[in-house]
């Protein structure tokens, strides 16, 4: 423990820098702790805290625009892949993108404070065609106001944060110990998580190719489409599918076939929606395997 305040307290900058570029590139690393610990020692040193501020603020930039460019380049793809290897799928397939078709750009000024948002609003972002000035301006801000929070915390509290380090330094190893057990009990709470929700959403899904198929040949067959308005405006939707706000709301007879598809990983969305059918009494309900992204892959005809 010794060790590792002499680095913070010799090496700062660093830390800073480096913790909040990997925390925002998207590895599992802590990132607010090592700033306010930073800014609490600079206080006890009569130091300036603006350079903690430009740091942190400038790391954090440096890691939202790979993943802007990302979203600008690969888009469904890269959000895929994100969101399979990220430890709370829930997340990355429901709130965030709500929030962003919501509140738009300006949504990236808090996109911090949202477990789970950050990486994927700013992907998200990029997805959309947000013009790279717009998308800077209020990433930046959001940054500041992010990094701000942590440095305020720090400065206001690093008496306390003396203390704490105090207390650590005498337990130790004892004290390293204590937190490597706190992080994998997280870990642990977190990948709970993701077996649980991923159970949920196992269900048999329809092909593409069969559903092109079934349009053509099953009498009554519904076909919903889980995504926002905002999405259906954007991306065009498979011809004959609805949007359906309130699937208790839907009266047909529940043996009719019903295809729920989304654009999200894992079709979780439309898994969630499928699940919510088979509840009220609906016997054929099946997710599109890789939702319209693999519709529109396959060259079948998307309605704008």
């Amino acid at each position: 423990m010794n060790a590792l305040i002499h680095i913070i307290e010799t090496y700062g900058l660093w830390v800073v820098f480096f913790s909040v570029l990997l925390d925002q590139g998207g590895l599992p690393t802590p990132s607010y702790a090592p700033m306010i610990v930073t800014a609490a020692l600079a206080t006890d040193h009569d130091q300036p805290l603006w350079p903690i501020l430009l740091v942190g603020s400038v790391a954090a930039l440096i890691a939202d625009i790979a993943w802007f460019a990302g979203g600008r380049r690969y888009g469904a793809q890269l959000l895929r892949l994100m969101c399979r290897i990220s430890l709370s799928p829930d997340s990355c397939v429901g709130t965030t993108r709500r929030i962003y078709e919501k509140f738009g750009a300006p949504s990236l000024m808090a996109a911090k404070y949202i477990p789970g948002f950050a990486a994927v609003s700013t992907t998200l972002a990029g997805q959309a065609g947000t013009s790279w000035p717009r998308f800077l301006m209020f990433d930046f801000l959001g940054s500041v106001l992010w990094v701000s929070g942590a440095v305020v915390l720090g400065a206001m509290f690093h008496e306390a944060v003396e203390a704490l380090l105090n207390t650590l330094e005498e337990l130790g190893h004892i004290a390293v110990v204590l937190l490597l057990i706190a992080l994998g009990l997280f870990l642990a709470y977190k990948l709970w998580q993701r077996h649980r929700f991923l159970r949920e959403i196992r269900m048999a899904r329809i092909s593409s190719a069969d559903l092109h198929a079934e349009l053509q040949s099953v009498p009554g067959l519904l076909v919903i489409d889980a995504r926002s308005e905002e999405s259906r405006a954007r991306s065009g939707w498979i011809a004959g599918s609805i949007r359906v706000p309130d699937v208790s709301a839907i009266k047909i007879d529940p043996e009719n076939a019903i295809v729920v598809y989304c654009d999200c990983p894992n079709d979780a969305s439309a898994a969630v929606i499928a699940r919510k059918l088979k509840a009220l009494g609906f016997k054929r309900v099946r997710p599109l395997a890789g939702g319209i992204s693999a519709w529109r892959e396959q060259g079948f005809p998307v309605e704008t």
